[in-house]
């Protein structure tokens, strides 16, 4: 499929897990879906088919790395492609302190050499199986973005990296939470936009602050190649997703979010049978009908009743038939006002 990073979903942790990415799917065939962000030390040393396994309706899908050591994140990139990612994706992005401590993440912002070093490595060690990406921010803390960002990236594209996900703010890994550097610091969608311009070869996509379909398709317009959508996506899947395949790559559409709804029983289905959680799929699912009718009455029933024991498709059930309350009281309104 073709440039499916026009629109994707970004790496979110404890949100974007495999549950996360099957019910996004269902809103769209197309749009790019990231894992959370996995240590390389996670992927080296931990238990590799819950920390990376996915269905392959995921597709396209991409795996999220955190790490410094060059050698470590070349073994996880070839594990991750060996897995079936034709992605992985670099965090240079996240400014929390847990990422800071391993120096990590945002901080490596200070290290474009070793970043350079890294995304060289992971390269060699994937070869033709999959892209190597990087995901990064303009700057961090006292430095100036528009000396340090060309810097950066011409590193990266020396180090054979061809797509980069620029999330458009500063982070301020001394003074602001992680919550805080998603928010405060201002976004600079002109610098992202002269970073395209100064390097045309590069694949860029811009990430922070997108909160419409609309947006997207407008920050398409402008030239960007590609649109990074975070927790406006999470918390309005439909109203970022629903729409997405046939707006922006011309694809049939048609789904609706009812249909999305209907088309994850089967898959929950089968997470119940392996003993698994009604509410580790459905907590994902709270916001499908935002901004509707009766979406308060689903949030509610699917919060109460999918994390009782035993609970089943029929929370599921009831959830939906809160939501056509609503609808058949308006109707019965209509018909007693005739």
């Amino acid at each position: 499929m073709r440039n499916p990073e026009r629109l994707a979903v970004a790496p979110m942790m404890d949100w974007t897990d495999r549950h996360c990415r099957v019910f996004h799917r269902t809103l769209s065939a197309r749009a790019l879906l990231y894992t959370e962000m996995v240590t390389a030390q996670a992927v080296l040393h931990g238990d590799r088919a819950r920390l990376l396994g996915f269905d392959p309706v995921e597709q396209p899908v991409a795996l999220q790395l955190g790490g410094a050591d060059p050698a470590q994140l070349a073994q996880a990139a070839r594990i991750g492609a060996e897995f079936g990612y034709r992605e992985v994706n670099l965090n240079v992005g996240c400014p929390s302190d847990r990422v800071q401590s391993g120096c990590f993440g945002a901080a490596l912002m200070r290290t474009p050499a070793l970043v350079g070093d890294c995304a060289a490595a992971m390269i060699a060690a994937v070869g033709a199986q999959a892209e190597v990406t990087v995901k990064c921010r303009i700057g961090v803390d006292a430095q100036e973005p528009r000396e340090v960002l060309p810097r950066f990236l011409e590193t990266l594209r020396a180090a054979g990296v061809r797509r980069v996900v620029v999330h458009a703010r500063k982070a301020w890994l001394q003074g602001l939470s992680p919550r805080q550097n998603r928010d405060i610091p201002p976004l600079d969608y002109p610098l992202v936009f002269a970073m395209k311009r100064a390097f045309p070869d590069l694949v860029l996509v811009l990430n922070g602050g997108v909160t419409s379909l609309a947006q997207v398709q407008a920050l398409l317009a402008e030239g960007i190649d590609g649109v990074m959508v975070g927790r406006a996506a999470y918390h309005d899947p439909a109203g970022l997703l629903l729409g997405a395949d046939a707006a922006i790559w011309g694809a049939p559409g048609g789904q609706t979010a009812e249909g999305a709804a209907a088309a994850m029983r089967p898959y929950i289905a089968r997470h119940l049978a392996a003993g698994g959680r009604l509410a580790a799929v459905t907590r994902h699912m709270l916001g499908l009908f935002n901004g509707r009718p009766g979406a308060r009455a689903w949030r509610r029933i699917l919060s109460e009743g999918a994390g009782r024991p035993g609970a089943g498709l029929e929370v599921l059930d009831a959830a939906l038939a809160a939501l056509a309350e609503p609808v058949r009281a308006g109707a019965d309104s209509a018909d007693a006002g005739a």
